[in-house]
């Protein structure tokens, strides 16, 4: 990834398609990264283009949280919360595929081994030779460019998608509050104390 350069003349668009969910119905539509063969997604209410200020999500790719129902993190429960706020308020959800915070998944269960070792989520990623967060956000701009969203207000307790997203005016700011339970109390804590995350 370090080496990668983003370039939008290298993205494949797809069609859009209905996405029925238990959250309510949705468009969807997937955006590949050519050089990476990385797959992203928009998954929009049928109204976004008549939204002034839409209500947006940028999710990064969590397998054991989104999918497996992990406690470990609270990835799964903002997935959830976020889709159920958008479906009600209207907007969009950017699920991006950075696995891991972008260290992939194979990295990702090694960190989960280091920190049943007793390291937290920051120290597990550094004694692997990564950042705490290797996360990219260009694509994110990149779509919301593409579907012409130009303000939004967002749901994140991550200051680094608000610094980060050049193509529109952010006005607002939602966090997720999520309640932690004993397998993550010790995660959030490091997310909000080192990483500067706001709850």
């Amino acid at each position: 990834m370090d080496k990668y350069k983003f370039s939008e003349s290298a993205i494949e668009v797809s069609k859009i398609a209905n996405l029925p969910t238990k959250y309510g119905n949705f468009k969807i539509q997937a955006f590949k990264e050519t050089p990476l063969q990385r797959e992203h997604l928009a998954i929009f209410t049928d109204n976004l283009g008549e939204l002034d200020e839409p209500t947006i999500r940028i999710h990064s790719e969590c397998l054991t949280g989104d999918a497996l129902g992990s406690l470990k993190c609270d990835c799964g429960d903002q997935l959830a919360f976020a889709l159920d706020t958008i479906h009600r308020d209207g907007g969009l959800v950017i699920y991006l595929r950075q696995e891991g915070r972008n260290i992939g998944l194979l990295n990702k269960v090694n960190a989960y081994n280091l920190q049943d070792g007793g390291l937290n989520t920051v120290e597990a990623n550094h004694q692997l030779g990564f950042e705490a967060d290797q996360r990219d956000y260009h694509i994110a701009d990149y779509i919301l460019k593409y579907l012409n969203i130009k303000r939004v207000k967002i749901l994140t307790n991550n200051p680094q998608k608000l610094s980060t997203l050049k193509s529109v005016d952010v006005v607002g700011r939602e966090p997720i509050i999520i309640e932690g339970n004993p397998h993550n109390i010790d995660y959030l804590n490091v997310k909000k104390e080192e990483m500067g995350h706001l709850f």
